[in-house]
Order: C-alpha cells, then structure tokens, then sequence
C-alpha cells in the first residue's frame, strides 16, 4: 500500500470505530472533521473532488436530518405506540396474528420513514407491548431489525443507500418503487417464513396478559402529514424535487404542530435533526472518495463483473454485501456505486440488495444494526451474540439469493 493511502485507511478506521461506539455529538463531529482534514492533506483529493462529493451528499444529509425530525415528532405524538396497539388489538393478544401485524408495520415504518425509526423508534413500541400482552418479545424485536434492513428496498427514502444510488440511477421515485416492488414482496416472504420457523416456539406459547393493556388514540395530523409527504416524493421526483424539500416541509409542519400542542420545543427539533451526526456523514464521503481513487477502489473495480446475467448480478450483491459488513453499508454505498453505475441500473439495484439485505448479517454491517442493539441493552433485553447470529445467518444468505433472482427475472 502507498504511504500516501494509509492516512484516509486510518481515517475510515477511526469514522468507522466512533460510529461503532456512538458517543456525544460533539465528539462525533471532532473526529469526523479530524478525519477529513487529515485525508485533505495529503493531496489526494483536488477541492473540485471534494466540492463534487458535497454536492453529492449535501442533499441526502438534508433529507436525513429532516426525516429525522419527521418521525421524532410521530413517536412524541404517540403514533408508533398507537398502531402497535392497534396491531395488538386485531391479533387479539394472539403470539402469532400479533407478531404478524408488527413484522407488517415495522416494513411500513422503513418504508415510509427510513430505517432508523423502526430500530430506534419503533421497537421500543412492540417490546413493551410484547410485555403488556404477555408474549414473548423476541420475534418482535428481531422483525424491527430484519424489516429495517431488508425492507428498505422499496423507495429512495427508505435508506441513505438508496437515496445515493437515485443519482447513478434513470429512475423516478415511482420507477424505483415499481422496480423494486417485486423483489421486496419476495424477500417480505422469505424473511417471514424465516422468523416464524426460527420463532416458533414463542409464537406458539399461551400469553398471559398483565391486566387491560392502554389503547392511546391514533393521532390524525401526523398521519396525515406523512401521508401527504409520501405523495409528495412520488409527484415531485418526475420534476426534479429533491426529497429532503418534501421531508424538509413535512418537518416544519410537524414541529410547528407540536410546539402548539407542547410536545417539544424548537431546540428539542434540533437536537432530534442530529446535525453532528449529518457533518460526520459529509467528511466520511470524503474520507471514502479519496480510498476511492487508491487501492481499495482499484481492488472493487478488478473485481466487479462486467455483465448483468444472474451470475454477474448475484456477484454484484455479495461483493456489496462484503463491503457492507467490513465498512458498514454507507461507507460501501460510497466506493461502490460510482464504479457500478456504467453498467446500468440492474447493476446498481443488485448492489443495493447486498447493502440492504446484506447488511443484516452482522451488527457491522449496517449503523442500524448497532442502534437496534443499543436501544435493546437500555430496554433491560440485551440480544445475545448467539441469537442475532443465528438468526442473521440462517435468513439473509436466503433472502439475498431469492432478491437477485427476481431481479434478475423481472429486469
């Protein structure tokens, strides 16, 4: 390895380390800014390489750090706490109906609202109304983290990796959505065959409900509101609309609401935007656009096929998987796709399928993951190694092969 090419590996290594540990913001945004400047300086990048990588990300971070406010003002509101009850109520404290309904809503969630309100927002929910009805709350909490990954599929918004991919991408909001459609109805298939055969235990126990559980009421303007900007992107994206404006609005809407109804104030909107967070992902782009241009991208580049035949899709999907789970799946979206998207669109769909699906296989492949592991630590239900594994292994290398096919046939 060139001298010059170890500082931006030392670089990604110390990113990739402080994403792992999650601390303060403050902190968060030191060691990125470090990071960038080190690989600066080396000389690697020319300013218009770095210009041209913040212009890239500029307007998936906006969309971040607005969707996140957006579903920060559903959870205050009680949104996710009133659909999980709903999901309870139909499954009328059944294991089974009700682990059904959450695997069904926690792909909605992903869908509409990203990832990362499904492990950070909605698990939470289905754990404690898990406990509430008496059933166990492991299928539940496992099908947040599976429908986190695997159901990003669907639309641009649902990920960062596939908000990066629309510009390599000749597709609209609603052509991505038709494309991947039927991939995503067969892996919601085979994810959840998958979880009911390695949870079958718990979905067959008897509940032993702890008194009447809480019905809260639905709250109609936050729906609504994530309703009309779910419509937003798809009438937007055929003229050009980036979507961080259609969030961006969504998220002024819902802020100025819930200040009238006292759920927050506007520092507790910022604070929810995670803007230390949103600088972190600008400097780890150019941290990966300058490994970009030395060995590793030169090594991805060798390696890639250069057809779109089953073979070279699915080979596609596991050199991103790789990638995914030794970089994380937003470092990888970054080297990979700029070296894909010569050979079309199919080329760059199979890639998303190995840095969505692909990511679930170890808790480094995807932020998400670590999140979810988190957020189950402080709920008192650490996931053993043993279960996250032995889940993750037996279902993704499943899922991603049905994925490639049906891309494959329906390309």
């Amino acid at each position: 390895m060139p001298a010059v090419d170890v500082i931006p590996v030392a670089a990604l290594v110390a990113l990739l380390l402080t994403a792992y540990a999650h601390p303060t913001g403050r902190v968060e945004a030191v060691v990125g800014l470090a990071a960038a400047a080190a690989t600066l300086a080396t000389g690697i990048l020319a300013w218009s390489d770095v210009e041209d990588t913040v212009r890239h990300l500029g307007p998936v971070v906006l969309f971040l750090v607005t969707i996140l406010v957006v579903a920060d003002v559903c959870g205050r509101a009680g949104l996710f706490r009133a659909a999980a009850a709903r999901v309870r109520d139909a499954g009328d404290g059944r294991p089974l109906p009700i682990f059904t309904g959450v695997f069904l809503l926690a792909a909605a969630v992903t869908a509409v609202l990203s990832l990362d309100a499904t492990v950070v927002l909605l698990t939470p929910v289905v754990v404690a109304a898990a406990v509430g009805t008496g059933t166990s709350y492991r299928p539940g909490a496992h099908a947040c983290l599976r429908m986190a990954n695997s159901a990003s599929l669907l639309l641009p918004v649902s990920n960062l990796t596939n908000l990066l991919a629309m510009p390599h991408l000749d597709l609209t909001f609603g052509g991505f959505a038709l494309a991947m459609a039927p991939v995503l109805a067969v892996v919601l298939v085979v994810e959840y065959v998958g979880l009911r055969l390695l949870f079958r235990r718990e979905l067959a126990e008897t509940p032993e409900p702890d008194g009447v559980p809480e019905r809260p009421p639905l709250p109609v303007t936050p729906l609504l509101v994530v309703v009309l900007m779910l419509a937003g992107f798809g009438v937007g994206s055929p003229f050009g609309v980036e979507p961080f404006w259609v969030s961006g609005a969504a998220a002024l809407v819902l802020t100025w609401w819930g200040r009238r109804r006292g759920l927050l104030v506007v520092g507790d909107a910022v604070n929810a935007a995670h803007p230390a967070f949103a600088l972190f992902v600008l400097c780890l782009g150019v941290v990966v656009a300058a490994i970009s241009t030395g060995f590793l991208g030169d090594w991805v580049a060798d390696a890639l096929p250069r057809g779109t035949g089953f073979g070279a899709l699915l080979a596609i999907a596991l050199i991103a998987t790789v990638l995914a789970n030794l970089l994380t799946n937003l470092s990888a979206t970054l080297l990979l796709l700029p070296l894909l998207a010569p050979l079309g669109d199919t080329a760059v769909l199979a890639a998303l399928l190995g840095l969505n699906i692909g990511s679930g296989l170890s808790y480094t492949g995807s932020l998400a993951n670590l999140l979810w592991r988190r957020g189950m630590v402080r709920l008192g239900h650490p996931p053993p190694l043993r279960e996250f594994h032995r889940v993750s292994l037996a279902i993704t290398p499943i899922s991603l092969l049905s994925a490639v096919a049906t891309l494959w046939l329906v390309r």
